[in-house]
């Protein structure tokens, strides 16, 4: 699916992705969808107080890889469905959806409490720290694979405000979509998905 991902974006920027049969494309998209889902509601954030250190490694591990395919999927359909002239059967608004669905779940429970404490949740309970106390206590590293997600849910954000000056989208689904751009700019420390949620809001607004 990385690869998928990938040579997907060139075929894009070559132009020559409604060559292929309309049908073929439908299929892979559907078979992405169900790949998309796979990963939509997975929490990145398990604490099994019961579990060894190396047995929550691993299953974190798991989920991550998980996650990271569904990413990879959403970011090849979603390159399918801006390339130009693409035919009309490709925009099948449950893959869009689940695409929506998969990047707003792993905003809100992954990628905001990794990057900004004020988003986590003590799973052990205890005092709540004040905003600041939080930001103080953040540490600005970062592990491998979180900032790889990070970077793909960046493209898949860039890529929606893409799809929304091509396809028109359903009422709710824009609905989505909008809270989607605006809480980025109440998030620390993600500069990079803010610029990409100026981007999705501002093709929003035109629509």
């Amino acid at each position: 699916l990385s690869e998928l991902g990938s040579e997907s974006a060139k075929i894009k920027a070559m132009g020559i992705m409604d060559k292929l049969s309309t049908d073929k494309t439908v299929k892979v998209l559907n078979i992405l969808e169900k790949n998309i889902q796979d990963g939509s509601k997975l929490s990145t954030l398990l604490n099994h107080n019961n579990d060894t250190e190396d047995e929550e490694r691993l299953w974190r591990d798991l989920i991550m890889e998980r996650v990271t395919k569904s990413a990879d999927a959403c970011l090849t359909a979603i390159n399918i469905m801006t390339s130009p002239n693409m035919p009309k059967a490709v925009y099948i608004e449950d893959v869009i959806e689940r695409v929506i669905q998969y990047t707003k779940f792993h905003l809100q429970n992954t990628l905001y409490p990794q990057y900004d404490p004020v988003y986590r949740v003590d799973p052990h309970g205890g005092g709540v720290l004040s905003s600041k106390a939080k930001r103080a206590k953040c540490s600005t590293h970062k592990q491998r694979v979180i900032v790889m997600l990070y970077n793909k849910v960046c493209d898949i954000v860039s890529s929606l405000s893409e799809l929304l000056e091509i396809q028109l989208l359903t009422d709710t689904t824009i609905l989505q979509v909008s809270s989607m751009g605006i809480t980025p700019f109440f998030v620390e420390n993600v500069s990079e998905l803010q610029l990409c949620a100026i981007k999705l809001v501002t093709a929003v607004s035109i629509i």
